[in-house]
């Protein structure tokens, strides 16, 4: 049985860690008040029952992280396969999938208008000003992160070309390579560390088994290990994004980067609904809430950035974490590159934003969990604010 403990450091009271911090029967009241936005079928009593239901992606079932036999003998047979005919099977299962999911896409807003409500809720019945550390440091409004996962070893080689696209806009990124598919560039990691880029592991095949079985995850489990130290690597991003959180707790990582907030398009459907990090256990989870450069261009048809604006908009207007995942195979195509850059160029113009690495942003929300940190947030710290207008605005977005 899967353990709500691993979400247990998430709760609206210990997300916004409020002074002077409300009783928990006023948070649980606000929470029992504000739950109905969420728009679960079995809204669950307790704080602990709820992030296991959201964040735990529980209101998808006990099987949700498991694929089924037909996905499983595909990634048998995938191997075997063509590209053109693996990109066209994926064009064939993506048709459809927004109507098929539970959550809305490309912007779920229910769980950040539910946490602000609560906030709200909380400020009412205390009848005081309470303020909220801050989520992101320097009083930035929201965090923008950078990630590219290598496939081939074709990708490996493109990887300087966007590493220096992602230089001239003044960005960094993390970059994850696959330790048991190609030869591996281990002067081109130590270039990207050397230029402020983060290096991180992409799996250990890509071949769509790591989850087949806990005994098959354990297994390789000890070998992404042993990378994670030899690549000096804290963070690890699962391919295709399968996932198991409870088995994912052997891996020595500091951060996972395997979740997203909401993704129809991926072989094991689902969503955390949140755009900003969680303790998953041991570990921080940083969901990618920006749409993949594949599915953006390649499934969606889409020629500029649009959609990834769009939902920039709605991330900054809550304070949330911009986290996109591109791919140096897929940026060799002339039109995903477009895509790409036109998104750099109009962030760069835009500005206002904490650009971080992974590691950054998984140490930042670490010490803005710890008790030592109270003293250094003092004056630092968000005055909670009458949202509900924000909210009423967030309607366009939906």
């Amino acid at each position: 049985m899967m353990s709500t403990n691993l979400w247990s450091e998430n709760t609206p009271d210990l997300f916004w860690r409020c002074e002077p911090n409300p009783t928990p029967e006023q948070w649980q009241a606000a929470i029992h008040k504000k739950i109905p936005i969420l728009g679960l079928s079995h809204p669950p009593p307790e704080s602990n029952q709820l992030v296991e239901q959201v964040l735990g992606e529980g209101q998808f079932g006990p099987d949700r992280w498991r694929l089924s036999r037909i996905k499983r003998l595909y990634y048998e047979i995938k191997p075997l396969m063509p590209r053109p005919v693996i990109v066209a099977l994926r064009q064939l299962y993506s048709r459809g999938a927004e109507d098929e999911t539970l959550l809305q896409w490309p912007i779920e807003p229910r769980y950040a208008n539910f946490l602000w409500e609560v906030l709200n809720e909380v400020q009412a019945m205390t009848g005081g000003v309470l303020k909220h550390r801050p989520l992101w440091p320097e009083g930035r409004p929201y965090a923008f992160v950078l990630t590219h996962d290598i496939e081939t070893a074709a990708g490996q080689a493109f990887m300087r070309t966007i590493a220096d696209i992602d230089e001239s806009f003044g960005f960094r990124s993390s970059v994850n390579f696959i330790p048991e598919r190609y030869k591996l560039d281990f002067a081109l990691m130590d270039e990207l560390r050397e230029r402020g880029f983060e290096v991180g592991v992409h799996g250990l095949k890509h071949d769509g088994k790591e989850f087949q079985s806990q005994q098959v995850f354990m297994q390789r489990a000890e070998r992404i290990n042993r990378y994670l130290k030899d690549f000096q690597a804290v963070g690890f991003r699962a391919p295709l994004m399968h996932r198991q959180p409870e088995w994912m707790q052997i891996l020595e990582m500091d951060y996972d980067l395997s979740f997203f907030d909401t993704d129809p398009y991926e072989p094991m459907p689902g969503g955390v609904m949140t755009i900003w990090p969680y303790f998953v256990g041991r570990f921080v989870e940083l969901p990618y809430t920006l749409a993949q450069d594949h599915t953006l261009v390649k499934v969606l048809g889409e020629t500029t950035p649009h959609l990834w604006i769009q939902k920039v908009n709605f991330i900054e207007q809550n304070r949330g974490m911009a986290l996109v995942n591109t791919h140096p195979d897929y940026l060799m195509d002339s039109a995903v590159m477009e895509v790409y850059v036109g998104f750099l160029r109009h962030m760069k113009l835009r500005g206002g934003f904490w650009n971080a690495l992974p590691c950054e942003v998984a140490q930042w929300w670490r010490r803005r969990a710890s008790t030592e940190m109270i003293d250094e947030f003092e004056g630092l710290a968000g005055k909670a604010v009458n949202l509900s207008p924000m909210l009423e605005q967030q309607g366009q977005f939906a």
